[in-house]
This record gives structure tokens, C-alpha cells and sequence, in this order.
């Protein structure tokens, strides 16, 4: 097995897959690399050398008790980039993944990054407050994690219908697929799943946005229940030069319900040469 060691000697498992210019995809919560698998084969196949990793506490990396703040989350990444070698690295964030990079982007000052997508990202700042109007509710969080505590498995068969956008008439993905996606949600551990909750909804990434130099290209689901489109309009409008990219009446979970397109999208961003991307040193 392909592990990555972090500086408190957590073992982070990985995925490295093909060969030509780096790519690097963080999964969401409370899922693991697996959910970026059809993404991760069609890049690998068009000629990128694509890297996927499992969040400390989730998957197949190590459970430690702590270090599930987006410092440590982004001081992860860095082991990542560092200890695989990678330059001019395109960093792909899916939801809680894009708080990842936010807090790479400023923390590391974004060293070794050319591109830098975000998608059904959580960024910039998930929790209503008064200079937050747009935001979520923090009872909505906090009935959550009663629920988590409650009966996790029973919260995740529910979860995952909004997740996909499972209605009475809409069906984007099969029942088999929802379990699929419960099954990795409950391979991370109860720990890792609600300090990670606690992490994606209160940290206020705003601060960190000016540290995007390089081309960012943003990606949502107008009909996202989950992470609401807000979140993503807002973050274009603070990353200089940025694209967004709206999916119409699209849920979350993208990588599944929008699959093709979204590597479709990721590809021709990642095959733009026409833009003034530069990696950061």
C-alpha cells in the first residue's frame, strides 16, 4: 500500500496513477479518493498523472484522535506535494476538499501549484453570521452532528439522497451507488467525521481567497442542497480572473450525477494553454 507520512506521523494513503503533468484530487466529506475514481481514469487516460489521497480519519489512512482543522488538513497537502515531487501541480478540490486548498493557497503560499479548481466547494464560508447573511444556519450543524451521534449509519442513507438528488421523480444514480457511498463514509472514523463537520462549517476562508494566483476554475450544482451555489458565486467574485461553471438544477455529488461532463470541464481546463497560469514558486 502507497502511503504518505505527515509531520505528527499520520499515514495518508494514496493513489498515483499515470504519467505526464501532476494532478491532485481531494475528496469531499466524509468520503475517500474512491469517489474521484471515474474522474481520476479518465485524466490518467488522457495523459496526466493523477494523485488522489485519502483524508487523515477517512478510507484507508490512519484515524488519528486529532489534527482535523484546516491547518493540519493543508499542512497534509503540502506532505503530499512534497513528498511525490510534484511541480506545477493542478490542485482539484471536491467540497470540504476546496477548504483544503484555500488554506494551502495561503498557508504554503501556494508553492508548486499552476491551476486550481473548486468544486461544490464549501468555500468560502459555510456559517450564517451577520457579516455572513448567505450562510447556513448553525442549528442545521448542529442537528447534524446529533444525528451523527445519534445513528451515523441511518443519518448517511439520508444524507446521500440530497447528496445526489434522489426525489420523487428525479433519480441521477442508482441505489447501489448511494450504498457504495455510505460504505466509504462509514469507513472513517466517528471522531474524524464530526471534528471534520465542525471544521468545513465554521472555518471562514474569506481571508484566504487573495492568495489565489493562479487560474481557478469553480464548478456547482444550481440545485445543490448541500453545500448551497451561493457559496461558489461568492468565491468568484473574490478570486481575481476566476471562471465559474454552473451545472443547472445539478445536485452535490457531481463526480457522480455529472460524471462525464465534469471530466469533460476538468480537461479542457487543465488543456488551456491560452490563460496566464503560472505555477507559484
Amino acid at each position: 500500500m502507497y502511503t504518505i507520512t505527515t509531520a505528527d506521523q499520520t499515514q495518508l494513503f494514496v493513489k498515483d496513477w499515470g504519467t505526464g503533468r501532476p494532478v491532485i484530487l481531494i475528496s469531499g466529506w466524509p468520503l475517500s479518493s474512491d469517489s474521484w475514481d471515474d474522474q481520476a481514469m479518465a485524466l490518467a487516460e488522457a495523459g496526466y498523472r493523477v494523485i488522489s489521497y485519502d483524508r487523515r480519519g477517512f478510507g484507508r489512512s490512519s484515524q488519528p484522535w486529532s489534527g482535523y482543522d484546516y491547518d493540519t488538513l493543508a499542512d497534509d497537502l503540502a506532505a503530499v506535494i512534497q513528498q511525490t515531487g510534484v511541480e506545477g501541480v493542478t490542485l482539484v478540490g471536491f467540497s470540504m476538499g476546496g477548504g483544503e486548498i484555500a488554506r494551502y493557497m495561503s498557508r504554503h503560499g501556494g508553492k508548486s501549484v499552476s491551476k486550481a479548481v473548486l468544486i461544490s466547494s464549501v468555500v468560502p464560508y459555510m456559517l450564517k453570521t451577520t457579516d455572513n447573511p448567505d450562510g447556513i444556519d448553525e442549528a442545521h450543524f448542529f442537528n447534524m452532528t446529533q444525528d451523527i451521534n445519534e445513528d451515523r449509519a441511518q443519518f448517511f442513507a439520508g444524507f446521500f439522497k440530497s447528496f445526489f438528488g434522489i426525489g420523487l421523480i428525479a433519480q441521477p444514480v442508482s441505489e447501489a451507488l448511494i450504498e457504495w457511498a455510505r460504505g466509504m463514509a462509514m469507513q472513517a472514523s466517528l471522531k474524524a467525521t464530526l471534528a471534520c463537520a465542525h471544521s468545513f462549517s465554521t472555518t471562514d476562508f474569506r481571508p484566504d481567497l487573495a492568495a489565489f494566483k493562479v487560474q481557478t476554475l469553480i464548478i456547482h450544482g444550481t440545485n445543490d442542497k448541500t453545500v448551497p451555489v451561493s457559496m461558489s458565486r461568492a468565491t468568484a467574485q473574490a478570486i481575481a480572473g476566476s471562471t465559474l461553471i454552473e451545472y443547472e438544477d445539478a445536485p452535490h455529488g457531481l463526480f457522480a450525477t455529472a460524471k462525464d461532463r465534469l471530466s469533460r470541464d476538468l480537461l479542457n481546463f487543465l488543456q488551456d494553454s491560452n490563460s496566464a497560469a503560472h505555477t507559484q514558486p
